[in-house]
């Protein structure tokens, strides 16, 4: 173990590059994966026939494999039927699309939490199903969803060192990189490297719990 050796400015400017890629796949990832679980959440909730049904069944599909068989297929086998992404957006499009089955079902626990007496009322007042969705239930249950959101999100940045699997060049595999040109240097970059995750992720983690006080109040 050589920490002196380990954290000079050419490796440690390596790992936050690294982490600075981690950080961007899981921006991009959160938004779109936010928008698939609305759309997705909201069919569910919405009970459309035969389409609600399907949607149900890929989401508790995708909920229950492994994150890291969804990036493999991601990489590996789409481009066999003529879907070619880059490393970056196979890992982006494997995380969006396990998240956001995750947050399809934060979405739809919201939206069945909201009181019955609220819709009953909106609707003799005038209002139609989707005005009603759109009016009142769904503003109440995103509200309701974000410090859930943000735990996913926390998981979703954790996530991301999956992608090694594919050699996306995040903090993981930088980590792995430098480890293998000198095997003294594995427990020191590992160390750096779960410091930047616990400083993010402490942060996200402290911001739901003010996030959850609020709503609560």
């Amino acid at each position: 173990m050589d920490f002196a050796g380990a954290y000079t400015w050419p490796y440690i400017r390596f790992l936050l590059e690294g982490f600075m890629l981690t950080l961007q796949v899981a921006g991009v990832a959160i938004l779109l994966s936010f928008v698939v679980g609305i759309i997705l959440g909201t069919i569910r909730y919405t009970k459309f026939p035969v389409i609600s049904q399907i949607v149900a069944v890929v989401v508790d599909t995708i909920r229950n494999l492994p994150l890291f068989l969804i990036i493999l297929v991601s990489y590996l086998i789409l481009p066999q039927f003529g879907i070619n992404m880059s490393v970056f957006w196979a890992a982006v499009f494997g995380l969006t699309i396990f998240e956001g089955c995750m947050i399809a079902e934060i979405l739809r626990g919201g939206l069945n939490s909201i009181d019955k007496g609220q819709i009953e009322a909106a609707r003799s007042s005038g209002l139609s199903y989707f005005q009603t969705l759109r009016l009142i239930t769904l503003p109440q249950a995103l509200r309701r969803m974000v410090p859930p959101l943000l735990s996913q999100t926390i998981s979703l940045l954790k996530d991301t060192s999956l992608a090694v699997a594919i050699s996306l060049p995040e903090l993981m595999n930088h980590v792995r990189i430098v480890g293998g040109q000198n095997p003294d240097f594995y427990l020191p970059m590992i160390v750096f490297a779960a410091m930047l995750y616990f400083i993010v992720n402490y942060s996200l983690s402290l911001f739901a719990r003010r996030l959850e006080t609020r709503v609560d109040a």
